[in-house]
């Protein structure tokens, strides 16, 4: 099962050879087997990557991210084709029924605003902690009242500031939106590795949004990035802050009663949640286990 997280992190030449990605820097030369790399980083634009890596990468289900000059996350590769009955399971994916994508939708709903409850507790905030909670009790099916957006702006003024919104050019908005994009990719892999579209979403339909299932699917997620940033320096997002990013990805956390790193529970997820579109039955659905 594949584990690593490669950064690349300077100029450097990416090559293929006898199922070893060859990363060379100057003098120095180092071999990857390619069964050990679950996600490739490119965080250089001094970077050069062969073809026929980028195709080896890519047959093998890796994911691979590129960043900007800024050493921001900028794009993706994923594969076109991730599983033999695409085809087939497109044509469920559209018509996948509403009242069975509302149910789904509501149940995580009501697990990532338990997950921020939980956060604001693990942070003695009490008084939101009860608030938040209240909100789970009073979801409604298909979260019609928006309970979700109630329960992000009591989370994030009690988390961080009360003058704090996640559309403001702030140096903690960064930080949750490179560790989000992160996130999102794993995602993004596993959904295209099952042979589903990213576009086509359960509760996110934006036109542009690339990745509207992916971003319904990581919603319950996003609490493991929102803790981390809590305890990093907003005003900077070096190199150190970036690795503990992405470094949650190999977070060990339990999920069926079981510990896996996070980037392998989120393969389980992702495939509960799929079992649970297609048969309707949510006692399908496996959320990590709250250790907090």
């Amino acid at each position: 099962m594949s584990w690593r997280i490669v950064v690349v992190k300077t100029s450097s030449k990416l090559d293929f050879k006898m199922d070893y990605m060859v990363i060379r820097q100057s003098d120095d030369i180092k071999k990857i087997h390619l069964s050990e790399i679950s996600v490739l980083i490119i965080e250089s634009t001094a970077v050069s990557i062969t073809a026929v890596l980028l195709c080896e990468l890519v047959k093998r289900k890796i994911k691979i991210i590129f960043c900007d000059e800024k050493h921001s996350p900028i794009s993706e590769v994923s594969l076109l084709y991730g599983s033999h009955d695409t085809s087939d399971k497109i044509r469920k994916q559209i018509l996948w029924k509403d009242d069975i994508k509302k149910a789904v939708w509501t149940e995580i709903v009501k697990e990532k605003i338990k997950n921020q409850s939980l956060i604001l507790k693990k942070y003695s905030l009490i008084k939101e902690y009860e608030m938040l909670t209240s909100y789970i009790e009073n979801i409604e099916f298909g979260d019609t009242s928006n309970r979700e957006g109630h329960a992000a702006k009591v989370y994030f003024n009690s988390l961080f500031t009360f003058e704090f919104t996640r559309n403001s050019d702030e140096p903690i908005n960064h930080c949750l939106d490179y560790g989000y994009t992160i996130l999102l990719s794993a995602f993004n892999r596993e959904i295209t590795s099952k042979g589903y579209l990213t576009q086509l979403g359960i509760f996110h339909n934006n036109m542009f949004n690339q990745f509207n299932l992916s971003s319904d699917l990581m919603e319950p997620f996003r609490t493991i990035i929102d803790d981390t940033v809590k305890t990093l320096d907003p005003q900077k997002l070096k190199s150190e802050e970036k690795a503990i990013l992405i470094n949650l990805l190999n977070k060990e956390v339990i999920i069926n009663g079981k510990k896996n790193y996070l980037i392998n529970a989120i393969k389980i997820y992702c495939a509960s949640i799929f079992n649970a579109l297609e048969t309707g039955d949510l006692s399908q659905i496996w959320f990590i286990e709250n250790e907090l």
